[in-house]
């Protein structure tokens, strides 16, 4: 198969049938082109996932479909962003009909639930790799930062942790329990919190999505801002089935493991109460930024040595 004649069988349709309006040429010339309304910012970010770095060999086409479009989408929700189009460029070892069509299924499901148009890409033969640029719009000024937040802000966060991580364990197990599948979804269907970020906007002081690592993306905030946190151990939200799985390790893999995406965000304690219910009640409060320098997690006995990932080997 060609690489004209596979854009045009499993990613030309999904083109097709993406809603337009912001983006107004798709596919089928050199460039796209997406028009930004009045009052809006662009966001843009890009993400390459490589295979047995980012997901194991031989890893479900329809799961990888679905997981690298969201991760990359979890981008723009951290920023606040209401999503518009995205890129694919697709290295491929070879044209298999069976792989396209699970990665082009899955990848149409999470287009179609993130409501975001595929604009255009590349494909080319190589070693597995797949690079999503992703954009978005926010209201002209107002996208969340890393480098907003300040002393005395509330450090939350929008979910449970560490079941994401704890699933690669369980990756290749025949016949998963039900608190093995609970997790091995997380891992395989990120939700990225898109709706939420969009309401934090405005009222959020700092945001990151949580990646590689709550400990290690929350130092991300602390950094840029120039302050320091206090979490409380207790009140890190752990799922029933990350429990049942790992005991006393659990709170280890919801400090340090990744792929979680869930949002991490600082905010007034004014600006908490303010919100609507519905979404203050997604939020869970698990610290305190403080203006002296450093990451401290008190009532933690166990959090043992895992560490946030880093794609060169440094300690985070």
């Amino acid at each position: 198969m060609g690489e004209f004649e596979l854009i045009r069988q499993y990613f030309q349709p999904m083109a097709d049938s993406a809603r337009q309006g912001q983006l107004i040429l798709g596919p089928g010339d050199d460039c796209a082109i997406q028009r930004v309304p009045p009052g809006r910012d662009l966001v843009f970010s890009v993400d390459t996932l490589v295979e047995g770095v980012h997901f194991p060999p031989n890893y479900p086409p329809e799961y990888l479909g679905w997981r690298s479009l969201a991760v990359a989408v979890s981008d723009l929700a951290a920023m606040g962003a209401d999503p518009v189009c995205f890129t694919l460029a697709l290295s491929l070892p070879r044209a298999e009909p069976e792989w396209l069509a699970g990665y082009s299924r899955g990848l149409a499901r999470a287009s179609a639930a993130f409501d975001i148009a595929l604009a255009g890409g590349d494909t080319t033969r190589g070693p597995l790799t797949i690079t999503l640029q992703v954009h978005g719009t926010v209201q002209e000024g107002l996208a969340l930062q890393r480098s907003g937040a300040r002393a005395g802000d509330l450090v939350c966060v929008t979910g449970p942790l560490g079941d994401a991580g704890a699933a690669l364990d369980f990756l290749e197990t025949a016949a998963p329990t039900d608190d093995q599948q609970a997790v091995l979804a997380r891992y395989h269907y990120p939700e990225p919190r898109l709706q939420l970020g969009a309401a934090l906007v405005g009222k959020a002081s700092a945001a990151i999505d949580i990646s590689d690592g709550l400990l290690s993306d929350l130092q991300h905030i602390l950094d840029a801002s120039g302050v320091g946190a206090e979490l409380d151990a207790d009140k890190i939200p752990l799922s029933p089935a990350l429990v049942a799985l790992k005991g006393n390790e659990a709170l280890s893999y919801a400090l340090s493991a990744g792929d979680d995406y869930q949002l991490c965000l600082t905010m007034a304690d004014d600006q908490l109460s303010a919100l609507d219910l519905h979404v203050r009640n997604q939020l869970i409060t698990i610290g305190r930024i403080h203006s002296e320098a450093g990451l401290r997690v008190k009532n933690a006995e166990n959090i043992g040595s895992r560490q946030g990932y880093d794609h060169f080997g440094r300690s985070v």
